[in-house]
């Protein structure tokens, strides 16, 4: 029965060695979005401010969770007026709720679950994840890349304006399709 144990405890100790927080290197990651714009094509966007971290064991491969938060004042669509309006009231209200967050806790089959937050409300959300490489870097340093990609109704999260068009339709669709691509770096 000690054999036993000493063995739990090594393997235990072992898979510890193994797995790492890994912070996102931002200036090698993207928040990406994309929306339909008058029915017709799409206006993308992306968040130039973020951080966040994940957990990756080594041994088995395997992203084990994610957490990151998202300055919404950073949001950039190429367009100032744009950003403008998508920072106020009418979308994100971002003097209110600065931060959109994302928390995930669960992964299995490629599939990441967790909590998704924006202007204080937060749903259960199901995206897309993958692992996209690992590598040591010519510093030393562990990197891990991820991508994760889903989809989510903004009128969930109370972002509501829209104006109607003459020939049918809507200014800005209901789906925005979300693409997360993030590099860590071992924490030490």
């Amino acid at each position: 029965m000690k054999l036993i144990k000493i063995g739990v405890a090594s393997l235990i100790a072992a898979s510890a060695l193994y797995a790492g927080t890994y912070n996102v290197d931002a200036s090698h990651s993207n928040i990406g979005f994309k929306v339909k714009h008058l029915m017709i094509s799409n206006v993308r966007g992306n968040f130039d401010n973020f951080k966040g971290s994940f957990v990756y064991d080594e041994k088995s491969g395997k992203i084990e969770s994610v957490d990151g938060t998202v300055v919404v004042d950073s949001i950039n669509t190429d367009n100032v007026k744009r950003d403008g309006h998508l920072k106020s009231a009418d979308f994100f209200d971002e003097k209110k709720y600065p931060n959109i967050t994302f928390k995930v806790d669960k992964i299995e089959n490629n599939k990441a679950y967790g909590k998704f937050t924006i202007k204080g409300v937060t749903k259960d959300v199901v995206f897309d994840i993958e692992k996209t490489g690992t590598v040591t870097d010519p510093w030393g340093n562990k990197r891990v890349g991820l991508e994760i990609e889903g989809e989510i109704n903004r009128k969930d999260y109370g972002l509501n304006w829209n104006k109607a068009l003459e020939a049918g339709g809507v200014v800005v669709g209901e789906e925005v399709k979300i693409n997360v691509e993030l590099e860590g770096i071992l924490a030490k």
